[in-house]
């Protein structure tokens, strides 16, 4: 028990600064969506993967900031409709494809509405899907997670380690 503590505590002192205020994320879409993708990050970062869950909405749903941050990116990326928030702590989410309603600098709270859900996203078995996403650290290296794994629903579970 001592050692689980101890790697736990090491774990709290090592990890990065509160993440998104406390570390957690609310769910973007409301009421709570079915996931119709999960996250599949590849290993190495590099090659395909599914980067980011997929959660079924419908085309103009209002979208929301999953925690309190600064938009750093709203508008069009590769054809696609797209904002991205940088969370205190070096966390990043990001949701598309969605209409943005907020500009480049702005700051949100938690479950401010950042733009509106568009339909088109390819592979999607709703009427639309946001695809949602988070990293650790700039795009050029960033370190994916699932951002399932965030959501304040979530149960944090610590488990024992073998033996």
């Amino acid at each position: 028990m001592r050692r689980l503590v101890a790697i736990v505590a090491v774990g709290l002192v090592c990890a990065p600064a509160a993440r998104a205020e406390d570390g957690r994320l609310e769910w973007p879409l409301r009421p709570r969506p079915s996931v119709s993708r999960t996250f599949d990050a590849p290993s190495p970062n590099w090659q395909r993967g599914h980067r980011g869950v997929d959660l079924a909405g419908f085309a103009g749903q209002p979208v929301y900031a999953g925690a309190a941050g600064t938009v750093v990116f709203a508008g069009e990326l590769a054809g696609r409709p797209l904002v991205s928030i940088a969370h205190p702590g070096g966390l990043r989410t990001t949701y598309e494809p969605v209409r943005p309603a907020v500009r480049v600098g702005q700051l949100v709270d938690t479950g401010a509405v950042v733009g509106a859900l568009a339909a088109g996203h390819a592979g999607c078995v709703a009427s639309a899907c946001l695809h949602w996403g988070a990293m650790w650290g700039p795009a050029s290296r960033a370190d994916y997670v699932d951002p399932l794994g965030l959501v304040v629903s979530t149960p944090i579970r610590l488990k024992p380690l073998g033996g």
